[in-house]
């Protein structure tokens, strides 16, 4: 048996060195956990695959008919209109293209058969007042088919990633059916409050990922300098202690 002083001081001396050893594999590893990057969602699933280029060919056929609109309808609600689905179908394919590289998912190069038969229907009624309901009326069909389709990934899909492609479309397609809703033009229903692909919600919601992430790390980079310190401050005391 050890004198009590000794005793004491050995004991002192065990818990210093035990948490000298312990405490930088704690702080580590809670650093590495708060700051590590979520798992990968994965290539995705056929439904994915197969929404991404049912996406892009809808997305070229909506600029596709947007052009012809601007340079055949006979109204200028309905040029208005052709000229927001040039621009917003061109952001939200913009960002789909680059998803779908990063997927590997091979996008087709044109708008489907029907599409192309459709749009050609329509091209048939040029400058006239029929064209202008004509092209009306196919934006109704296209634009609740796309929703639909839309529903569908959001509902079944397995990717993350192509998930949030479809849920920032989502408003971006329900404006414009607003807008030909019934074969009736209401270009006042744009007003440029919903916007697509870089310049809308897709982006908005990559910025605030990035920021908490930011938060996230700076948080673990605090949580690592208070160890360091605590650290400092016992081997102080145990210093002090001899």
């Amino acid at each position: 048996m050890c004198a009590v002083p000794v005793c004491r001081w050995a004991r002192k001396e065990h818990v210093v060195t035990r948490t000298r050893l312990t405490f930088p594999f704690v702080v580590a590893a809670a650093v590495c956990g708060i700051t590590a990057a979520p798992a990968s969602a994965g290539a995705g699933s056929p439904q994915d695959d197969t929404f991404a280029r049912a996406a892009h060919q809808g997305n070229l056929a909506e600029i596709a008919a947007g052009r012809d609109a601007q340079k055949h309808a006979t109204t200028g609600c309905v040029k208005t209109v052709g000229a927001t689905l040039v621009r917003d179908h061109g952001k939200l394919d913009s960002d789909l293209r680059m998803l779908a590289h990063k997927l590997d998912i091979t996008l087709p190069g044109m708008p489907t058969a029907e599409q192309r038969q459709e749009l050609a229907a329509v091209q048939a009624k040029a400058g006239t007042q029929a064209y202008d309901t004509a092209w009306l009326k196919t934006q109704d069909a296209a634009h609740t088919a796309t929703l639909a389709v839309i529903d569908s990934e959001l509902k079944s899909g397995q990717n993350a990633e192509v998930q949030a492609a479809a849920r920032a479309a989502r408003p971006v397609v329900a404006m414009h059916l607003e807008m030909v809703r019934g074969g009736t033009c209401h270009a006042g229903k744009e007003a440029g409050t919903v916007k697509a692909g870089n310049g809308g919600q897709f982006a908005q919601a990559a910025d605030d990922s990035r920021n908490s992430k930011t938060a996230v790390v700076l948080g673990g980079g605090l949580l690592a300098g208070a160890g360091a310190i605590w650290l400092m401050r016992g081997r102080r005391g145990a210093s002090r202690e001899r």
